[in-house]
């Protein structure tokens, strides 16, 4: 079967590789639908960041199973997302279900082959069905949307509160979104690129231009000097969590959904205002899945298409074979890009074409 197939450093193929073999409890054979490029993916192939070559990238996506043999409540033809993470049994929180926080699992596309591939072997348990009418892109962005999810449901969100996320790439746009569904009464958004921001504003949000000035004290002189009462950092930039510090209410909550890029500095001031200001830090990392059925993923799935919009955030779908290219252009950021995905199967490539 043909994937996209990382060898070495910048060394993407898109070539013919075995087919897959089944994996864990009740294995699922699908056809992968559609998968995003995640900012984890471009390290791997730009950085050195792969645990080992050769390796499939791809953890966000969607999927039409093909064979479910020992699995009843699938059929032929059904829609998912797939949870890209294989926990390990008799860890100690994946017992309680907390698979994200346990040790010594596995990861589609990170520690073994992933979804920039025709076809796979997942779990039962890995699979959740979406609406055989929802986009296969739209499934594919279960994934991210369920990290950002489980990011803001860190956070108390009382009567009235205002928000700032600093960050409007797909991540960032994710976490306005799910602060707006979780109630609180207005959401800043702030960046540098006023592409995003203009895709942040015809969602329906307040924007902070952050060419313009300091994030913090912007986003403190809209909000009539208090700040806001919750922060949230979605770049990845130490810069950028420093001034999601600094923006913060008295008593306010500031979450770390960035993955930093470098090693972050905190000056004594920074550190003698967080005590003085009693500021709470979260910090966030995948998301829970279980009880299945009522799981953050659950969650995300009764959300797309309603009120968590996520086309407005998809920029380019491509086939699988110009991968490399995509890639070189991504790496080199010779193109202006939000989400990239590419539609694997024909069926997601047909919507992708009469859209």
């Amino acid at each position: 079967m043909k994937a996209a197939i990382l060898n070495g450093l910048n060394d993407l193929e898109y070539a013919d590789i075995p087919e897959p073999q089944p994996v864990g409890e009740n294995p699922v054979l699908v056809r992968v639908g559609a998968v995003g490029v995640c900012g984890s993916d471009v390290l791997r192939y730009g950085h050195g960041k792969a645990y080992h070559y050769p390796l499939v990238l791809g953890h966000e996506f969607s999927a039409i199973v093909e064979e479910a043999p020992d699995s009843p409540h699938l059929s032929a033809g059904d829609r998912a997302a797939v949870f890209p993470l294989l926990h390990r049994h008799g860890d100690p929180m994946s017992e309680i279900g907390e698979y994200a926080l346990g040790t010594g699992y596995d990861y589609f596309g990170s520690r073994r082959h992933g979804a920039m591939s025709e076809r796979m072997w997942v779990p039962e348990q890995s699979i959740f069905r979406v609406p055989n009418d929802m986009p296969l892109t739209h499934a594919a962005m279960v994934e991210p949307a369920g990290v950002a999810l489980h990011a803001m449901l860190k956070v108390q969100i009382p009567t009235h509160t205002t928000a700032l996320v600093i960050g409007a790439g797909p991540i960032g746009a994710l976490a306005a979104q799910w602060l707006r569904i979780l109630g609180c009464s207005r959401v800043l958004v702030a960046d540098i690129d006023d592409r995003k921001l203009e895709i942040m504003s015809r969602l329906g949000f307040e924007t902070i231009d952050a060419k313009t000035g300091n994030t913090a004290d912007l986003a403190r002189a809209a909000t009539d000097g208090w700040g806001p009462q919750i922060a949230v950092e979605a770049t990845g930039n130490p810069k950028a969590l420093i001034q999601a510090i600094e923006s913060a209410s008295v008593q306010g909550q500031v979450v770390l959904l960035g993955d930093l890029s470098g090693d972050l500095h905190l000056a004594k001031d920074a550190v003698s205002s967080l005590l003085r200001r009693e500021l709470r830090l979260y910090g966030t990392w995948n998301a829970k899945v279980t009880p299945k059925g009522r799981s953050e993923w659950d969650m995300v799935i009764a959300h797309l298409g309603r009120d968590l919009h996520v086309d407005e955030l998809i920029s380019h779908v491509r086939p699988l074979d110009e991968a490399p290219a995509v890639f070189r252009r991504l790496t080199d950021r010779s193109i202006w890009y939000n989400k990239v995905l590419f539609a694997v199967a024909a069926e997601a490539q047909e919507e992708v074409r009469t859209s």
